[in-house]
C-alpha cells in the first residue's frame, strides 16, 4: 500500500529570461519538456508531479536537470503527501477545497 508519508509531490518553480527570441524559445522548450515528463500547470512558471516514492522523485529531478536552459533560476520543491495535503489555496478571497492525492488512474498517466 502506498504511504502518504512516502508518497511525494514535486513543484519546479522558474523565472526564466525571454527578453531576446533565443530566451524565449529556450523558456519555452523547457516548459514543454515539464508537460512532456508529466507535470501539471499550478500556477504560472509553477509545475507539480506526484510521484510514488522518493526514488521516481529523484529520476524526475534529474530529468529536470538535463532540460535546464542556460539562464534564470529554477528551483525544485519537494514534498510529501502529507505536506502537501495541508496547503491552503484561495482563488480570489474565496478558499478552495483542500487538494487530495491524485487517484490511481493519474498516477501512471
Amino acid at each position: 500500500m502506498l504511504s502518504a508519508y512516502r508518497m511525494m509531490w514535486m513543484l519546479v518553480m522558474f523565472d526564466l529570461p525571454v527578453i531576446s527570441a533565443p530566451e524565449r524559445a529556450a523558456a519555452t522548450r523547457f516548459r514543454l519538456s515539464l508537460l512532456d515528463m508529466g507535470f501539471a500547470r499550478a500556477q504560472f512558471s509553477v509545475y507539480m508531479r506526484f510521484c510514488t516514492s522518493h526514488a521516481q522523485l529523484q529520476t524526475y529531478c534529474r530529468q529536470v536537470e538535463s532540460a535546464l536552459p542556460q539562464g534564470g533560476q529554477v528551483n525544485i520543491v519537494q514534498l510529501t503527501d502529507k505536506q502537501y495535503e495541508r496547503i491552503i489555496s484561495f482563488q480570489g478571497r474565496l478558499k478552495q477545497p483542500a487538494k487530495k492525492t491524485p487517484d490511481q488512474f493519474d498516477l501512471f498517466g
